[in-house]
């Protein structure tokens, strides 16, 4: 590609000191000027890199500001020996100026200094993000995020998948979060709804006899951001085969995740190889806690409330008791700094026993374990002399959660969790129905297309909230990456399980009546899973937020300070779409 134009012969990252003694145009921002009396010095900036310009001719310097934008003419020279810059690419040669272009006035003074925008607060550099960008860490994380992505397309290219851009107007439907809806101009009263995710469009190109196909979806969400999740939009590696079981996939999902972590990762870190470790939703919530288990943390979480109900111990009488042991005597402070931990998340306390060199018990929990189950409670728990165990008991719910929380406070506190590495897993075998707690009802828990196991006859025959969903999510270092299903492709099955959700079959056409109608003519097994590509590339980055790694993002508050949305409209564009705003 030709690189030179009006204003610049080539970008900055391709000057060497192979340009010595050449006359060249050069174009960029201005990052920093240093005026020394006699001679004067400024740092050009572009999207690649920053090259010194020297100006003898102090004039060439006249009304030339921070960040103005410039087109400058001069000779390329080799820089003193004792003023070389080590720390970037051109830091052994300058361009003496001979000429000076404005292109771009700066015409106010500027909102913050470009070099610290980070260090500054999120709302200003939101409202400035093009200045923001500007900034060599920010436009690097863009320049990754390119990067990962076009990595990602060529990979599912070379795994045999057909990228296919599905529609962004689409029909509402009950599919957990909440919708962007969009009024109709032509339909008086009707609406259309940004993607949750592309769910029925893909399954529906499967039923088209697409045998493999993936896009970068973008996805819309009217939900509350997280340092993990961006409100409104995201975009997720969508994919689903044909003729495909769970395994099928999780070898198609290895196969790319283990490629993109391994070829961008930072120096020195690991990753998981495959296959991935497979844990069930019951073991998860058991041993870490939670569904999404970071195992860089070497902690597991055992269960001792059968144990506990042979015992004289009345706070954990007729309550789920989960233990968590570390090797090693702690401190009376790590002891209260952990207490007060727990106290914060909620717990009335936290119980513990040490393991003394004799093997019998140091704590208050002691005197209320029979001395004929002391032993049996140092088999289930693994203990050994210099151990610590520590309890935590409540409703089974609130006790895995509890217990999820105090592995990860023991595993920071420790300081045992691995470090420079990407682990993962899959967890699967999850819920296909749940209980809303205030209505009672029954209802999905995740993906209201997936296959529940055991099929028609499971729907028919056992309680809905023992059945369990051909369901699993990727995580990554206690990040869900991925969620997906072997889905739902036949129609009785489909009816039966919408029913138990309460959905009778006229809201079933009505909601989801591509997928009833297609159903209908021959529609082969599939599935399917969309790993995240802004979670991806926090973690590949090592980024705290993810509002880091996207372009323009909106705020906590779902807001584009930039540009001023969400904003009022005219009473015309209303009028338009038949709508009348109530206070």
């Amino acid at each position: 590609m030709k690189l030179s134009t009006l204003y610049r012969e080539c970008t900055l990252d391709r000057i060497s000191e192979k340009e010595i003694g050449r006359e060249m145009k050069v174009a960029g921002w201005v990052e920093n000027i240093r005026d020394h009396g006699g001679v004067s010095f400024i740092d050009l900036r572009d999207m690649y890199g920053v090259l010194q310009i020297v100006m003898r001719d102090t004039s060439l310097l006249k009304g030339i500001n921070k960040e103005d934008c410039v087109s400058i003419s001069g000779k390329i020279e080799k820089r003193d020996e004792e003023t070389y810059n080590p720390k970037i690419p051109t830091g052994t040669i300058e361009l003496e100026a001979h000429s000076v272009e404005i292109l771009g006035k700066v015409y106010g003074q500027l909102p913050f200094e470009i070099v610290t925008s980070k260090e500054i607060r999120e709302d200003l550099r939101l409202k400035y993000r093009f200045l923001d960008l500007r900034n060599r860490k920010v436009i690097d994380n863009m320049i990754f995020r390119s990067n990962v992505i076009l990595f990602l397309r060529e990979k599912m290219i070379q795994m045999g998948f057909l990228e296919v851009q599905t529609p962004i107007l689409c029909a509402s439907s009950p599919e957990g979060a909440r919708d962007y809806i969009v009024p109709s101009r032509h339909h008086k009263g009707k609406f259309y709804a940004l993607p949750q995710a592309p769910q029925q469009y893909k399954q529906l190109l499967m039923v088209a006899g697409v045998d493999k196909y993936f896009q970068i979806a973008p996805c819309f969400r009217d939900e509350d951001a997280r340092a993990d999740r961006s409100p409104g939009e995201f975009y997720q590696l969508d994919f689903e085969m044909s003729f495909a079981t769970q395994e099928d996939v999780f070898r198609a999902g290895e196969e790319v995740l283990t490629a993109t972590f391994e070829k961008f990762a930072p120096e020195g870190y690991e990753v998981t190889k495959a296959p991935y470790p497979v844990i069930s939703y019951k073991q998860a919530m058991l041993e870490f806690g939670t569904d999404k288990p970071d195992l860089r943390n070497p902690l597991r979480i055992i269960d001792l409330s059968e144990f506990f109900s042979r015992c004289s111990f009345k706070p954990f009488q007729n309550k789920t008791v989960r233990a968590i042991k570390i090797h090693g005597h702690q401190s009376k402070g790590f002891h209260e700094k952990l207490l007060k931990f727990a106290m914060d998340i909620g717990m009335a306390g936290l119980g513990y026993l040490e393991v003394l060199e004799d093997l019998s018990y140091k704590g208050p929990i002691d005197k209320f374990i029979p001395d004929e189950l002391k032993a049996e409670m140092r088999q289930l728990a693994g203990l050994e002399k210099e151990d610590t165990i520590f309890f935590i008991a409540d409703k089974e719910e609130k006790a895995a959660m509890l217990a999820g929380q105090i592995r990860s406070e023991l595993g920071q506190r420790l300081d045992i969790c691995e470090k420079n590495a990407y682990r993962f897993c899959f967890v699967n075998d999850f819920p296909m129905f749940e209980k809303d707690p205030q209505t009672k009802q029954i209802g999905f828990t995740h993906n209201p297309f997936s296959m529940p196991q055991g099929g028609l006859e499971a729907l028919n025959t056992k309680d809905p909230l023992e059945i369990l969903a051909y369901q699993y999510d990727i995580v990554c270092n206690g990040v869900e990456l991925s969620s997906g299903a072997v889905r739902n492709h036949n129609l009785d099955i489909m009816v039966k399980a919408f029913e138990i959700a309460g959905y009778d079959e006229e809201v079933l056409k009505q909601k989801f009546g591509a997928l009833y109608n297609a159903f209908q003519f021959g529609a082969p097994p599939h599935a399917g899973m969309a790993p995240g590509v802004d979670r991806m590339i926090m973690l590949l980055r090592n980024e705290e937020n993810i509002r880091e790694i996207i372009p323009f993002p909106m705020s906590g508050t779902a807001q584009d300070l930039m540009c001023g949305a969400p904003n009022v409209v005219t009473e015309q564009q209303l009028r338009e779409v038949h709508i009348k705003v109530r206070v």
